[in-house]
């Protein structure tokens, strides 16, 4: 591998962990303003294997805040676009792209044992539960983002546990269905700030929340690794 493209960030955290990184396996569902953000930060930082998991195509709505949103990708496949992206950024990088949507049916499918970490960045509550609940049942480890619409200060992300969260009605949503099922503690990133209310359905969104949202968790997953299994 060309050392020169992680030179400044090895210069930060040693060799040691760049090295590290390069033996992870990381599977993220979701690559829009926040999948995509975490997929990006992870693979400049040195992550050497990735899966990128989703079934939407390029939206011009997604200009003000998807890495992968361009004119030129309208369209396109998300997860195409993505691999083209990382591919571009690291040419080493063992890249995987599947579109498909995640669901109770499909969990099987993506063989999540054999991940060092698990990102979920979807939008669809009951889906959110069927992967956290596998996770929680199997002892893997997970983040999850919760509503990173309606929000505009970037300053006020954190990641907590998931059961410290505020003024966020995502959370609450799975809060509640967590209780139900009997899981105790879920790894989230999540806002401080109170979302904005607006008049339609489709929550709003600004160029800042979401990529802060991904940043956050590549951020949480290095810290991570910092923390229980290098030093």
């Amino acid at each position: 591998m060309d050392n020169n493209i992680f030179q400044r960030f090895e210069m930060l955290v040693g060799s040691e962990v760049v090295n590290f990184l390069s033996e992870r396996r990381i599977i993220i569902f979701g690559v829009g303003g926040v999948g995509g953000q975490a997929a990006e930060s992870l693979v400049r930082a040195g992550l050497g294997h990735i899966t990128i998991v989703d079934r939407d195509v390029v939206d011009i709505t997604n200009i003000n805040r998807q890495v992968i949103a361009l004119h030129s990708t309208i369209g396109k496949s998300k997860i195409d676009v993505l691999k083209q992206r990382l591919l571009d950024i690291n040419p080493h990088l063992e890249v995987v792209a599947i579109k498909q949507e995640l669901n109770i049916e499909t969990l099987e499918f993506f063989d999540l044992k054999s991940f060092d970490f698990i990102v979920d960045a979807i939008d669809s509550v009951k889906d959110k539960i069927a992967l956290i609940k596998y996770c929680y049942d199997e002892k893997l480890n997970i983040i999850c983002s919760m509503g990173a619409g309606n929000r505009l200060d970037p300053s006020l992300v954190y990641v907590t546990d998931i059961f410290k969260t505020n003024d966020d009605p995502l959370a609450k949503v799975i809060r509640s269905n967590l209780r139900k099922l009997e899981i105790t503690k879920l790894v989230v990133v999540a806002s401080k700030e109170v979302p904005k209310k607006t008049t339609t359905r489709t929550p709003a969104s600004s160029p800042f929340v979401p990529p802060a949202f991904g940043l956050a968790i590549a951020n949480y997953i290095l810290k991570y690794y910092l923390m229980y299994n290098i030093r």
